[in-house]
């Protein structure tokens, strides 16, 4: 079964083959992924890599982690199964209240006795 390893403190020139060339050195490499910046396409400085089977993903871990690749040194571990997030991106200054640029009234209260007009 394939086991996939977080790959952080990538140098920003790192690329996809580049990784994949020294995860080989260990095992079978399945698929490599370099985390990208939706706006700018720029990478993110962390990836992924998955592992044919957990004994190769374990070498990997060992010889890998703290090993110096393109100048910094990797960090490397087992991959973390991706959570759950909520959607909601809104910015808050606290307490429920936003302002929004609308004085002192909040969204979803009353303001100090002042009738809501919708």
């Amino acid at each position: 079964m394939a086991t996939k390893l977080f790959v952080g403190n990538l140098s920003f020139n790192t690329t996809e083959e580049g990784l994949e060339t020294l995860f080989r050195q260990v095992g079978t490499v399945e698929a490599v992924q370099i985390i990208t910046d939706k706006a700018t396409g720029r990478s993110r400085g962390f990836g992924f890599v998955e592992m044919a089977d957990r004994h190769e993903a374990q070498v990997a871990i060992e010889r890998f982690h703290e090993y110096e690749f393109q100048g910094r040194p990797l960090t490397v571990n087992e991959a973390k199964p991706k959570t759950e997030r909520s959607g909601d991106r809104r910015p808050s200054s606290g307490g429920g209240r936003t302002s929004f640029g609308r004085g002192d009234r909040g969204w979803g209260r009353e303001s100090a006795g002042r009738e809501r007009r919708w």
